[in-house]
């Protein structure tokens, strides 16, 4: 349950485009055809699923404070925070560079239409956002990195195939001349981020109690039971005062 609540929570509810607003260059400039957006957004997942698990095995075993334990007693006070962008970033423009080389390779028609766009994936802050936030968040093992890392690849590339496609109907719509071009994507964005935000409530889980715990319940009083209960409270104010002023 936890690896699948972070597979849909990372894809919806922490879409890296419509709720952190990352990666949104790319985005806007290589989602006017539909086929140009689906190479880049694979890109895109092939690069998170890699390096957010190289990278969390980075943090876990250089980075963190105390991480060097395991070279020996003497190395346990080092902390090398400070490398974790360095060091992030290297990994990443490592797998950048070998996906840069397999699409010239395989697809020259895709490499040309990527454009600057495919080697700039190495500095797209989608892909430097998924690894800091699995640093901040303290995802605690490999598998889930894994799955952090595919997961919210498979939400960017679900976000960038959208405006392609709605990209391309518009371009056969009467949109009003100061709207049109990026005026319009942004609020189809807007639009699309609102929408993907009403998944917040998917993963709230059951609101009944587990087995075996007692349970209070809170009956509603009437409005015949609150007057009551105000003449009782009044009578016994009544009497504590005429108690003090006989003292």
């Amino acid at each position: 349950m936890e690896h699948l609540e972070l597979f849909f929570k990372s894809i919806f509810i922490d879409n890296m485009v419509f709720s952190v607003f990352l990666g949104m260059c790319s985005y806007l400039a290589v989602s006017k055809k539909v086929s140009t957006a689906v190479g880049l957004g694979a890109a895109v997942i092939f690069v998170l699923g890699v390096t957010v698990p190289l990278n969390w095995l980075l943090d876990q075993y250089l980075l963190k404070d105390g991480a060097l334990a395991w070279l020996g007693p003497e190395y346990a006070d080092y902390d090398l925070g400070f490398l974790s962008f360095i060091l992030f970033i290297a990994t990443i423009a490592t797998m950048v560079q070998l996906v840069e080389i397999v699409v010239e390779k395989f697809s020259p028609a895709l490499y040309n239409s990527l454009g600057i766009f495919l080697p700039l994936i190495a500095v797209n802050c989608a892909i430097l956002g998924g690894s800091l936030f699995m640093q901040t968040r303290e995802i605690p093992n490999i598998g889930l990195a894994f799955n952090y890392g595919i997961s919210s690849g498979i939400g960017w590339f679900l976000a960038i195939l959208a405006i392609a496609a709605i990209r391309e109907k518009i371009r056969y719509s009467n949109v009003p001349a100061p709207l049109r071009g990026l005026g319009i994507t942004f609020i189809i964005t807007g639009l699309m981020g609102i929408g993907f935000q009403s998944f917040g409530g998917m993963l709230t889980g059951d609101n009944e109690p587990p087995e075996g715990t007692e349970t209070t319940t809170v009956k509603a009083e009437s409005k015949e039971e609150k007057e009551i209960k105000k003449e009782i409270e009044d009578k016994e104010k009544a009497v504590s005062y005429n108690e003090v002023i006989n003292k």
